[in-house]
């Protein structure tokens, strides 16, 4: 099979890796429209279930990863001058230069051609048997059939900035900080002896009202510098200049597709879906979507069955994916709902906002009840049964209203996620 995948992310390249691996015959080429070594972001972070299947999937390049990878336990939040540690599942992260690399050398072993600044558009789709659009949520190859893909995408409600930083966080931080315009945030993992990746969120009105959305690129760093000079010990932010004026702030847009392919062109990653990043699944997911693509293209007879089992697939394992980055990105939206609790039940919450039950009961109920599930076999199973019962009915009258949930009887509430 003759196979283009267009871009050269992690799922383009890991794709062209199982391809080759399990048909060393298949004629396989990754087109990147930027130069070799150029990227977004800074680092990545997965978990140990995702080594585990990369671990099934190409030893070699795994291994790889692995090594390249800094490691934590811990989470650690701060709020305000408080602070509060917890110990939890073993969390990996990578730089995204680093991971890109890794791939891109392994896709060569392997005898995968790429083909860098090399910019394909939805007017010029490249001759193959398969043609893969990997070229992220802005996907040129799918925009040009976006009709028949059913694309769709709903934007978030809180501004976010994506920024590095110098400091090396030993755990995975989390900073709250209260100014006089409301509460900002900030999400820091590291990904390497030269640094981290920090994340910045807060609401619109204290995203305006410290003047964040006028000022430029300097302007706005020195600021985010002194609101979180605690936990950056004196460590500048930086940002990847975009060629616009000031820090490139953004709000996250949700994207789905009813469809992920028309004839031999399929959608992979960011192309077909994404997930707000306060979860940090956006990797794992491109490179299970090429894990299972790979497989659908190796054990079905045709393209077209090919084709339908990998969507049908991936579209069940992401569901309670894309339900867990729903409610992870109302936590967030709600923040004053939950950070004013003790620091303990305040992170505990924090560890729990992807429950579909937290956001129908009073916050410190919802941590005495899940304490008490904790030690009680039968109070899990009314948890786990209760929780998805009562989201189902709290969706079904949502969509009856045309509202969110009814948060009439909590003054503190803000309004419902619009994703």
């Amino acid at each position: 099979m003759k196979v283009a995948c267009v871009g050269g992310g992690p799922a383009g390249l890991y794709l062209s890796i199982l391809l080759k691996r399990r048909d060393p015959s298949h004629d396989v080429t990754v087109l990147e429209r930027d130069p070799e070594g150029s990227t977004y972001g800074w680092g990545v972070t997965y978990w140990r279930g995702l080594l585990d299947r990369l671990q099934e999937h190409d030893p070699e390049s795994a291994s790889a990863v692995e090594e390249h990878s800094v490691r934590w336990r811990d989470g650690i939040a701060h709020v305000g001058d408080l602070a509060t540690r917890h110990h939890g599942d073993e969390g990996f992260g990578i730089g995204r230069h680093r991971l890109l690399a890794i791939l891109a050398a392994r896709a060569r072993e392997l005898g995968v051609r790429l083909e860098y600044e090399h910019q394909v558009t939805g007017a010029n789709p490249p001759a193959a048997d398969l043609v893969v659009a990997a070229d992220g949520a802005g996907s040129a190859l799918r925009n040009r059939h976006a009709e028949h893909f059913g694309t769709e995408i709903t934007g978030g409600r809180n501004p976010y900035v994506w920024l590095g930083t110098t400091k090396v966080f030993d755990a995975f931080t989390f900073a709250f900080v209260e100014t006089d315009h409301g509460w900002i945030w900030a999400y820091g993992y590291g990904f390497g002896p030269e640094g981290s990746t920090c994340v910045v969120e807060c609401a619109p009105a204290t995203w305006t009202g410290l003047g964040l959305d006028r000022a430029d690129e300097a302007e706005g760093l020195v600021l985010l510098e002194k609101l979180f000079a605690d936990v950056l010990d004196g460590h500048p932010l930086t940002a990847r200049s975009s060629g616009r004026t000031g820090a490139p702030w953004r709000t996250f847009r949700t994207l789905t597709n009813r469809t992920w392919s028309r004839g031999n062109l399929v959608l992979l990653g960011d192309a077909a879906h994404t997930t707000h990043y306060s979860i940090g699944a956006g990797t794992t997911l491109a490179l299970e979507d090429a894990m299972t693509l790979s497989a659908a293209l190796h054990e079905r007879d045709t393209l077209p069955d090919a084709l339908a089992h990998y969507e049908r697939e991936r579209r069940a394992a992401l569901l309670p994916v894309q339900s867990a980055a729903r409610l992870s990105a109302q936590w967030y939206e709600n923040l004053p709902r939950y950070v004013r609790l003790p620091p303990r039940e305040m992170f505990a919450l924090l560890g729990q906002r992807h429950s579909p039950l937290l956001p129908y009961l009073p916050p410190r109920l919802y941590y005495r009840l899940d304490r008490a599930a904790g030690r009680l076999e039968t109070l899990r199973r009314i948890k786990r049964t209760l929780g998805p019962a009562i989201a189902r009915t709290a969706q079904a009258r949502r969509l009856a209203t045309g509202g969110g949930p009814d948060r009439s009887s909590r003054p503190d509430a803000l309004p419902a996620h619009r994703g």
